[in-house]
Protein backbone atom coordinates (compact mmCIF):
# COMPACT_ATOMS: atom_id res chain seq x y z
CA UNK A 1 0.00 0.00 0.00
CA UNK A 2 1.40 3.76 -0.83
CA UNK A 3 0.72 6.43 0.87
CA UNK A 4 0.74 10.11 -0.60
CA UNK A 5 0.69 13.19 1.49
CA UNK A 6 -0.01 16.08 0.64
CA UNK A 7 0.60 18.95 3.14
CA UNK A 8 -1.27 21.80 3.63
CA UNK A 9 0.01 25.24 4.97
CA UNK A 10 -1.59 27.85 3.26
CA UNK A 11 -2.15 28.44 -0.55
CA UNK A 12 -1.89 31.35 -2.63
CA UNK A 13 -4.05 33.28 -5.55
CA UNK A 14 -6.76 30.48 -6.71
CA UNK A 15 -5.54 28.89 -9.83
CA UNK A 16 -1.86 29.44 -9.19
CA UNK A 17 1.00 26.64 -8.83
CA UNK A 18 1.98 25.77 -5.59
CA UNK A 19 5.64 26.30 -4.77
CA UNK A 20 7.32 23.69 -2.26
CA UNK A 21 8.06 24.95 1.54
CA UNK A 22 10.60 23.15 3.88
CA UNK A 23 8.61 21.02 5.97
CA UNK A 24 8.51 20.53 9.62
CA UNK A 25 11.45 18.39 11.22
CA UNK A 26 9.69 15.49 12.10
CA UNK A 27 6.44 15.13 9.54
CA UNK A 28 6.99 12.36 8.43
CA UNK A 29 7.97 10.47 11.66
CA UNK A 30 4.66 11.84 13.35
CA UNK A 31 2.80 10.40 10.46
CA UNK A 32 4.36 6.79 11.35
CA UNK A 33 3.70 7.17 14.62
CA UNK A 34 0.12 8.44 14.35
CA UNK A 35 -0.64 5.70 12.03
CA UNK A 36 0.71 3.21 14.25
CA UNK A 37 -0.79 4.45 17.09
CA UNK A 38 -4.52 4.52 15.43
CA UNK A 39 -5.30 0.95 16.46
CA UNK A 40 -5.04 -0.72 19.75
CA UNK A 41 -3.36 -3.96 20.55
CA UNK A 42 -6.68 -5.95 19.60
CA UNK A 43 -6.57 -4.12 16.09
CA UNK A 44 -9.27 -2.40 16.48
CA UNK A 45 -9.34 1.87 15.83
CA UNK A 46 -9.11 3.92 18.96
CA UNK A 47 -11.63 6.53 19.77
CA UNK A 48 -9.24 9.47 19.27
CA UNK A 49 -8.43 8.19 15.64
CA UNK A 50 -11.71 8.82 13.93
CA UNK A 51 -11.03 12.75 14.51
CA UNK A 52 -7.38 12.87 13.92
CA UNK A 53 -7.96 11.53 10.54
CA UNK A 54 -11.25 12.83 9.56
CA UNK A 55 -13.36 9.86 9.07
CA UNK A 56 -16.97 9.99 8.87
CA UNK A 57 -18.73 7.45 11.08
CA UNK A 58 -21.90 5.60 9.55
CA UNK A 59 -21.35 6.13 5.91
CA UNK A 60 -18.60 4.28 3.48
CA UNK A 61 -15.58 2.29 5.36
CA UNK A 62 -13.09 2.96 2.59
CA UNK A 63 -11.46 5.47 4.59
CA UNK A 64 -11.72 3.35 8.21
CA UNK A 65 -10.48 0.10 6.17
CA UNK A 66 -7.43 2.37 4.57
CA UNK A 67 -6.28 3.32 8.27
CA UNK A 68 -7.22 0.12 9.98
CA UNK A 69 -4.71 -1.74 7.57
CA UNK A 70 -1.95 0.89 7.38
CA UNK A 71 -1.83 0.86 11.36
CA UNK A 72 -1.74 -2.97 11.11
CA UNK A 73 1.16 -2.74 8.71
CA UNK A 74 3.26 -0.89 10.52
CA UNK A 75 2.65 -2.63 13.53
CA UNK A 76 4.06 -5.68 12.29
CA UNK A 77 7.61 -5.86 12.77
CA UNK A 78 8.32 -7.55 9.08
CA UNK A 79 7.01 -3.66 7.64
CA UNK A 80 10.94 -2.75 7.19
CA UNK A 81 10.65 0.53 5.14
CA UNK A 82 8.89 3.99 4.27
CA UNK A 83 8.94 4.89 0.64
CA UNK A 84 8.99 8.48 -0.27
CA UNK A 85 7.83 9.88 -3.84
CA UNK A 86 7.41 13.95 -4.03
CA UNK A 87 4.92 15.15 -6.85
CA UNK A 88 6.24 17.09 -9.67
CA UNK A 89 3.60 19.84 -9.57
CA UNK A 90 1.11 20.75 -7.75
CA UNK A 91 -2.19 23.27 -8.55
CA UNK A 92 -5.12 24.40 -6.77
CA UNK A 93 -7.72 26.73 -8.15
CA UNK A 94 -11.96 27.12 -7.89
CA UNK A 95 -14.29 25.32 -10.11
CA UNK A 96 -16.32 27.48 -12.60
CA UNK A 97 -19.16 27.01 -10.29
CA UNK A 98 -17.06 28.66 -7.43
CA UNK A 99 -18.68 25.61 -5.68
CA UNK A 100 -15.43 23.36 -5.34
CA UNK A 101 -11.98 23.87 -5.43
CA UNK A 102 -10.07 21.51 -7.89
CA UNK A 103 -6.62 20.11 -6.14
CA UNK A 104 -4.47 19.23 -9.86
CA UNK A 105 -1.05 17.49 -9.02
CA UNK A 106 1.38 15.52 -11.20
CA UNK A 107 3.28 12.16 -10.19
CA UNK A 108 6.38 11.25 -11.85
CA UNK A 109 7.36 7.71 -13.17
CA UNK A 110 7.55 5.43 -10.60
CA UNK A 111 6.39 1.52 -9.98
CA UNK A 112 5.43 2.43 -6.62
CA UNK A 113 2.23 3.67 -8.35
CA UNK A 114 1.22 -0.12 -9.47
CA UNK A 115 0.84 -0.66 -5.74
CA UNK A 116 -2.65 0.32 -4.46
CA UNK A 117 -2.32 3.92 -3.30
CA UNK A 118 -3.99 6.40 -0.10
CA UNK A 119 -3.94 9.93 -0.57
CA UNK A 120 -3.31 11.20 2.96
CA UNK A 121 -3.98 15.48 3.57
CA UNK A 122 -2.52 16.37 6.16
CA UNK A 123 -2.72 19.77 7.58
CA UNK A 124 0.01 22.03 9.02
CA UNK A 125 -1.81 22.28 12.33
CA UNK A 126 -5.12 20.24 13.71
CA UNK A 127 -8.09 22.12 13.21
CA UNK A 128 -9.80 24.14 15.32
CA UNK A 129 -12.77 25.45 13.60
CA UNK A 130 -16.48 24.56 13.25
CA UNK A 131 -16.73 20.90 11.38
CA UNK A 132 -16.36 20.42 8.05
CA UNK A 133 -18.03 17.55 5.80
CA UNK A 134 -16.03 18.02 2.66
CA UNK A 135 -16.59 15.25 -0.65
CA UNK A 136 -13.62 14.52 -3.00
CA UNK A 137 -14.24 13.50 -6.24
CA UNK A 138 -12.00 11.76 -8.74
CA UNK A 139 -11.51 9.20 -11.45
CA UNK A 140 -8.21 8.77 -9.61
CA UNK A 141 -9.78 7.73 -6.31
CA UNK A 142 -11.51 4.48 -5.38
CA UNK A 143 -14.45 4.82 -5.26
CA UNK A 144 -14.52 7.85 -6.95
CA UNK A 145 -16.38 9.90 -4.42
CA UNK A 146 -15.31 9.76 -0.56
CA UNK A 147 -16.23 12.25 2.13
CA UNK A 148 -14.42 13.30 5.35
CA UNK A 149 -15.84 14.85 8.45
CA UNK A 150 -12.84 17.09 9.99
CA UNK A 151 -13.51 18.26 13.45
CA UNK A 152 -11.81 20.00 15.99
CA UNK A 153 -8.34 17.76 16.37
CA UNK A 154 -8.26 16.68 12.96
CA UNK A 155 -4.66 16.79 11.13
CA UNK A 156 -5.16 14.27 8.40
CA UNK A 157 -7.74 13.08 5.95
CA UNK A 158 -7.36 9.65 4.43
CA UNK A 159 -8.85 8.89 0.65
CA UNK A 160 -8.07 5.26 -1.06
CA UNK A 161 -6.95 5.58 -4.27
CA UNK A 162 -6.65 4.02 -7.52
CA UNK A 163 -3.50 2.21 -8.42
CA UNK A 164 -2.00 2.63 -11.69
CA UNK A 165 -0.91 -0.10 -14.80
CA UNK A 166 2.03 0.86 -15.79
CA UNK A 167 4.68 3.59 -14.86
CA UNK A 168 4.01 6.16 -16.76
CA UNK A 169 3.43 10.03 -15.66
CA UNK A 170 0.05 10.30 -14.06
CA UNK A 171 -2.14 13.61 -13.22
CA UNK A 172 -4.75 13.43 -10.21
CA UNK A 173 -7.47 15.89 -10.53
CA UNK A 174 -9.44 15.92 -7.64
CA UNK A 175 -12.60 18.06 -7.19
CA UNK A 176 -13.34 19.50 -2.84
CA UNK A 177 -16.60 20.43 -2.29
CA UNK A 178 -18.43 21.21 1.32
CA UNK A 179 -21.29 19.05 1.95
CA UNK A 180 -23.16 22.27 3.36
CA UNK A 181 -23.93 25.20 1.41
CA UNK A 182 -22.98 27.03 4.75
CA UNK A 183 -19.24 25.50 4.49
CA UNK A 184 -18.00 26.65 1.19
CA UNK A 185 -16.26 29.46 2.21
CA UNK A 186 -14.88 27.29 5.69
CA UNK A 187 -14.10 25.07 2.91
CA UNK A 188 -12.11 28.06 0.68
CA UNK A 189 -10.37 29.12 3.72
CA UNK A 190 -8.79 26.07 4.90
CA UNK A 191 -7.76 24.92 1.17
CA UNK A 192 -6.77 28.24 -0.26
CA UNK A 193 -6.77 30.85 2.56
CA UNK A 194 -6.12 34.25 2.72
CA UNK A 195 -2.23 35.08 2.86
CA UNK A 196 0.27 34.33 0.21
CA UNK A 197 1.77 30.58 0.39
CA UNK A 198 1.33 27.45 -0.95
CA UNK A 199 0.75 23.53 -0.32
CA UNK A 200 3.93 21.72 -0.01
CA UNK A 201 3.30 17.89 -1.67
CA UNK A 202 5.42 15.79 0.48
CA UNK A 203 5.57 12.26 -0.18
CA UNK A 204 4.82 9.07 -1.52
CA UNK A 205 5.55 6.15 0.69
CA UNK A 206 4.61 2.29 1.08
CA UNK A 207 5.04 0.08 4.25
CA UNK A 208 5.17 -2.83 2.04
CA UNK A 209 8.13 -5.30 2.16
CA UNK A 210 9.68 -5.69 -0.86
CA UNK A 211 9.07 -3.12 -2.42
CA UNK A 212 11.15 -3.04 -6.19
CA UNK A 213 10.44 0.97 -6.09
CA UNK A 214 13.42 3.07 -4.89
CA UNK A 215 12.75 6.90 -6.13
CA UNK A 216 12.24 8.20 -3.19
CA UNK A 217 14.27 8.17 -0.08
CA UNK A 218 13.26 5.46 2.92
CA UNK A 219 13.39 5.61 6.31
CA UNK A 220 12.21 3.21 9.29
CA UNK A 221 9.42 5.00 11.13
CA UNK A 222 9.99 2.55 14.52
CA UNK A 223 13.36 1.75 13.88
CA UNK A 224 16.57 3.02 16.08
CA UNK A 225 17.44 5.83 13.43
CA UNK A 226 18.82 9.49 14.71
CA UNK A 227 15.77 11.13 13.41
CA UNK A 228 13.20 8.86 14.81
CA UNK A 229 14.69 9.44 18.81
CA UNK A 230 14.63 12.91 18.33
CA UNK A 231 11.28 12.81 16.98
CA UNK A 232 10.00 10.44 19.49
CA UNK A 233 11.85 12.59 22.30
CA UNK A 234 10.17 15.55 21.23
CA UNK A 235 6.81 13.51 21.14
CA UNK A 236 7.36 12.34 24.58
CA UNK A 237 7.92 16.01 26.06
CA UNK A 238 5.11 17.15 24.37
CA UNK A 239 3.03 14.18 26.19
CA UNK A 240 4.50 14.44 29.59
CA UNK A 241 5.17 18.13 30.50
CA UNK A 242 2.50 20.17 31.77
CA UNK A 243 0.53 22.83 28.96
CA UNK A 244 0.33 26.19 30.66
CA UNK A 245 -1.11 28.04 27.63
CA UNK A 246 0.39 31.16 28.50
CA UNK A 247 -0.87 34.61 27.27
CA UNK A 248 2.53 36.13 27.45
CA UNK A 249 4.67 37.96 25.11
CA UNK A 250 7.00 35.40 22.88
CA UNK A 251 10.35 35.55 23.64
CA UNK A 252 13.56 34.94 21.68
CA UNK A 253 15.78 32.65 23.10
CA UNK A 254 18.89 33.67 20.75
CA UNK A 255 18.09 36.77 21.29
CA UNK A 256 19.01 36.40 25.16
CA UNK A 257 23.06 36.72 26.45
CA UNK A 258 24.71 33.09 25.93
CA UNK A 259 28.19 31.62 26.78
CA UNK A 260 30.06 30.30 23.92
CA UNK A 261 28.47 27.20 22.18
CA UNK A 262 30.17 23.81 23.36
CA UNK A 263 29.98 21.07 20.71
CA UNK A 264 28.65 17.83 22.43
CA UNK A 265 30.74 14.87 19.63
CA UNK A 266 33.31 12.32 20.77
CA UNK A 267 35.73 15.49 21.24
CA UNK A 268 33.90 16.59 24.36
CA UNK A 269 36.13 16.74 27.72
CA UNK A 270 34.77 14.43 30.60
CA UNK A 271 34.86 17.46 32.87
CA UNK A 272 32.41 19.75 30.99
CA UNK A 273 29.63 16.64 30.66
CA UNK A 274 30.07 15.24 33.92
CA UNK A 275 28.62 18.82 34.89
CA UNK A 276 26.23 19.00 32.18
CA UNK A 277 24.99 15.62 34.12
CA UNK A 278 25.11 17.08 37.68
CA UNK A 279 23.19 20.24 36.41
CA UNK A 280 20.10 21.46 37.95
CA UNK A 281 19.86 24.05 35.49
CA UNK A 282 16.53 23.74 33.28
CA UNK A 283 16.80 22.71 29.58
CA UNK A 284 15.59 23.55 26.32
CA UNK A 285 15.51 21.19 23.25
CA UNK A 286 15.79 23.53 19.88
CA UNK A 287 14.89 21.90 16.42
CA UNK A 288 15.24 25.77 15.34
CA UNK A 289 17.52 24.83 11.69
CA UNK A 290 16.52 20.66 11.74
CA UNK A 291 15.03 20.01 8.02
CA UNK A 292 12.92 16.89 7.48
CA UNK A 293 14.29 17.23 3.93
CA UNK A 294 17.82 16.13 4.94
CA UNK A 295 18.10 13.08 7.47
CA UNK A 296 20.04 14.40 10.54
CA UNK A 297 23.44 13.00 11.09
CA UNK A 298 23.55 11.01 14.15
CA UNK A 299 25.03 12.44 17.37
CA UNK A 300 28.24 10.49 18.70
CA UNK A 301 29.80 10.87 22.64
CA UNK A 302 32.69 8.87 23.98
CA UNK A 303 31.68 8.55 27.50
CA UNK A 304 34.26 6.64 30.00
CA UNK A 305 33.27 3.53 31.89
CA UNK A 306 32.59 5.34 35.01
CA UNK A 307 30.64 8.26 33.28
CA UNK A 308 28.46 5.71 31.31
CA UNK A 309 27.69 3.99 34.41
CA UNK A 310 26.39 7.45 35.98
CA UNK A 311 24.13 8.24 32.81
CA UNK A 312 22.72 4.46 33.63
CA UNK A 313 22.13 5.45 37.16
CA UNK A 314 20.95 8.81 36.70
CA UNK A 315 18.41 7.25 33.91
CA UNK A 316 16.83 4.87 36.41
CA UNK A 317 16.63 7.29 38.71
CA UNK A 318 14.48 9.73 37.07
CA UNK A 319 12.31 6.85 35.00
CA UNK A 320 11.75 5.88 38.70
CA UNK A 321 10.61 9.57 39.26
CA UNK A 322 7.99 9.31 35.65
CA UNK A 323 6.51 5.89 37.03
CA UNK A 324 5.73 7.63 40.13
CA UNK A 325 3.95 10.87 38.61
CA UNK A 326 2.18 8.02 36.67
CA UNK A 327 1.50 6.28 39.71
CA UNK A 328 0.27 9.42 41.24
CA UNK A 329 -1.98 10.14 38.00
CA UNK A 330 -0.25 13.56 37.94
CA UNK A 331 0.57 12.23 33.76
CA UNK A 332 -1.18 9.97 31.58
CA UNK A 333 -0.53 6.31 31.35
CA UNK A 334 0.09 6.62 27.66
CA UNK A 335 3.15 8.21 28.67
CA UNK A 336 4.39 4.69 29.65
CA UNK A 337 4.07 3.52 26.53
CA UNK A 338 6.00 6.59 24.93
CA UNK A 339 8.42 6.30 27.65
CA UNK A 340 9.44 2.57 26.74
CA UNK A 341 9.23 3.47 23.44
CA UNK A 342 11.93 6.16 23.88
CA UNK A 343 14.42 3.87 26.07
CA UNK A 344 14.08 1.22 23.06
CA UNK A 345 14.91 3.38 20.69
CA UNK A 346 17.85 5.12 22.57
CA UNK A 347 19.47 1.97 22.28
CA UNK A 348 21.38 3.00 25.17
CA UNK A 349 23.10 -0.05 27.35
CA UNK A 350 24.77 1.10 30.65
CA UNK A 351 26.68 -1.88 31.23
CA UNK A 352 28.01 -1.96 27.65
CA UNK A 353 31.47 0.40 27.69
CA UNK A 354 32.20 -1.05 23.96
CA UNK A 355 28.56 0.70 22.88
CA UNK A 356 28.40 2.53 19.78
CA UNK A 357 28.80 6.63 20.31
CA UNK A 358 24.92 7.18 19.08
CA UNK A 359 23.91 5.33 21.87
CA UNK A 360 25.68 7.26 24.26
CA UNK A 361 24.75 10.20 22.76
CA UNK A 362 20.81 9.38 22.75
CA UNK A 363 21.43 8.71 26.26
CA UNK A 364 22.88 11.17 27.43
CA UNK A 365 19.95 13.27 25.26
CA UNK A 366 17.30 11.24 27.05
CA UNK A 367 18.69 11.61 30.67
CA UNK A 368 18.68 15.64 30.25
CA UNK A 369 15.18 15.16 28.97
CA UNK A 370 13.91 13.46 32.34
CA UNK A 371 15.82 15.63 34.32
CA UNK A 372 13.96 18.48 32.95
CA UNK A 373 10.68 16.81 33.36
CA UNK A 374 11.01 15.82 37.12
CA UNK A 375 12.49 19.07 37.80
CA UNK A 376 9.67 20.44 36.28
CA UNK A 377 6.90 18.23 38.65
CA UNK A 378 9.43 19.13 41.62
CA UNK A 379 8.70 22.84 40.66
CA UNK A 380 5.15 22.24 41.07
CA UNK A 381 5.38 20.27 43.79
CA UNK A 382 7.12 22.86 45.78
CA UNK A 383 5.06 25.73 44.86
CA UNK A 384 2.13 24.28 46.10
CA UNK A 385 3.31 23.37 49.40
CA UNK A 386 4.44 27.30 49.15
CA UNK A 387 0.40 28.31 48.19
CA UNK A 388 -0.98 25.99 50.61
CA UNK A 389 0.86 27.72 53.75
CA UNK A 390 -0.52 29.68 56.35
CA UNK A 391 -1.47 33.06 55.07
CA UNK A 392 1.16 35.17 57.16
CA UNK A 393 3.69 33.49 55.65
CA UNK A 394 2.31 33.96 52.36
CA UNK A 395 3.00 37.68 53.04
CA UNK A 396 6.83 37.47 53.31
CA UNK A 397 9.26 37.75 50.28
CA UNK A 398 9.69 34.69 48.39
CA UNK A 399 10.16 32.26 45.10
CA UNK A 400 6.91 32.38 42.60
CA UNK A 401 6.34 30.72 39.37
CA UNK A 402 6.72 32.82 36.04
CA UNK A 403 5.95 31.01 32.56
CA UNK A 404 7.57 32.28 29.66
CA UNK A 405 6.37 31.62 26.12
CA UNK A 406 9.78 31.06 23.62
CA UNK A 407 9.35 31.78 20.58
CA UNK A 408 10.08 29.33 17.77
CA UNK A 409 7.86 26.33 16.56
CA UNK A 410 11.32 24.08 17.25
CA UNK A 411 11.66 24.67 20.64
CA UNK A 412 10.62 21.70 23.12
CA UNK A 413 9.34 23.06 25.50
CA UNK A 414 7.39 26.06 24.21
CA UNK A 415 7.25 27.28 27.51
CA UNK A 416 9.28 27.59 30.71
CA UNK A 417 9.13 28.75 34.10
CA UNK A 418 11.90 31.43 35.01
CA UNK A 419 10.35 32.38 38.57
CA UNK A 420 10.33 35.35 40.29
CA UNK A 421 10.01 37.04 43.92
CA UNK A 422 7.39 38.16 45.33
CA UNK A 423 6.01 39.27 48.95
CA UNK A 424 6.61 41.72 51.33
CA UNK A 425 10.48 42.71 52.97
CA UNK A 426 9.11 43.84 55.97
CA UNK A 427 10.29 42.59 59.51
CA UNK A 428 10.55 39.33 60.35
CA UNK A 429 12.99 40.29 56.93
CA UNK A 430 13.41 37.34 54.35
CA UNK A 431 17.00 36.49 53.20
CA UNK A 432 18.22 40.29 54.11
CA UNK A 433 21.63 41.48 53.99
CA UNK A 434 22.84 43.94 56.14
CA UNK A 435 22.09 46.83 53.96
CA UNK A 436 18.63 46.05 53.05
CA UNK A 437 18.18 45.58 57.57
CA UNK A 438 19.59 49.33 57.86
CA UNK A 439 17.61 50.88 54.78
CA UNK A 440 14.32 48.81 56.17
CA UNK A 441 14.97 50.55 59.95
CA UNK A 442 15.68 53.85 57.95
CA UNK A 443 12.36 53.80 56.31
CA UNK A 444 9.82 52.75 59.67
CA UNK A 445 11.52 55.83 61.26
CA UNK A 446 9.77 58.15 58.93
CA UNK A 447 12.07 58.76 56.59
CA UNK A 448 9.54 57.54 53.21
CA UNK A 449 10.83 59.62 50.58
CA UNK A 450 13.69 56.69 50.38
CA UNK A 451 13.36 53.64 48.12
CA UNK A 452 12.16 50.18 50.54
CA UNK A 453 13.63 47.57 50.50
CA UNK A 454 12.18 45.13 47.56
CA UNK A 455 12.33 41.41 46.95
CA UNK A 456 14.34 40.37 44.27
CA UNK A 457 15.85 37.26 42.92
CA UNK A 458 19.41 37.00 44.67
CA UNK A 459 20.72 33.94 43.16
CA UNK A 460 19.89 32.33 39.81
CA UNK A 461 20.38 28.92 37.47
CA UNK A 462 20.98 28.83 33.89
CA UNK A 463 19.54 27.28 31.03
CA UNK A 464 21.15 24.90 29.16
CA UNK A 465 19.62 25.08 25.33
CA UNK A 466 20.38 21.65 23.70
CA UNK A 467 21.00 22.60 19.78
CA UNK A 468 20.28 19.99 17.68
CA UNK A 469 20.81 20.50 14.01
CA UNK A 470 21.96 18.78 10.21
CA UNK A 471 25.32 18.63 11.25
CA UNK A 472 25.99 18.67 14.87
CA UNK A 473 24.64 18.90 18.59
CA UNK A 474 25.81 22.24 20.58
CA UNK A 475 25.17 22.69 24.25
CA UNK A 476 24.45 26.69 24.60
CA UNK A 477 24.30 28.32 28.07
CA UNK A 478 22.10 30.83 28.97
CA UNK A 479 23.09 32.61 32.24
CA UNK A 480 20.95 33.93 34.95
CA UNK A 481 17.95 32.83 33.42
CA UNK A 482 15.97 31.09 36.13
CA UNK A 483 15.50 32.37 39.42
CA UNK A 484 16.36 30.46 42.46
CA UNK A 485 16.55 32.27 45.40
CA UNK A 486 15.09 35.66 47.01
CA UNK A 487 15.71 37.66 49.22
CA UNK A 488 15.64 41.68 50.27
CA UNK A 489 17.60 43.82 48.52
Amino acid sequence: MLILVLFWSSFGPAGTAATVLQNTPCFEDDLAVALHDATGKDGQLVNSSTALFGICTGSDNSSQSALTELSAGIRRKNRARVEFLHPSAVLVSEKDDQEAVMVTFDLPQSPLLKLKPVLVLAFKKALTDEDLDVTFSSLSLQPHTQSACASEGTLYILLTGKSSEGNADQRWEISVQAKSPNMKQNLKDVLIGGKPGSMTPLLLFSVETGTNGRSGSSVAPLQATSRSFLCELRRFLDAVLPQHRSDTPLVRHDSLQSLPRLALDPSTSETLLAGIINSSASTVFSFHSWSSSIPARPGQLALSPALLEEVGQRLEKNEQQIRELIRQETVTQSVSEKLGRLRELSGFQRQDPAAEGESQYNGFLLLKALQMVTRTYNIQRRLRVTRSAPSTSQRICGLVSLTMSFEGFFLVPKEGDIGNCRGSCAFPMSNGNNHAVLLNSYIERGNVNERAPCCVPVAYDPMEVIDCNEEETFIIIKPDMVAKECGCR
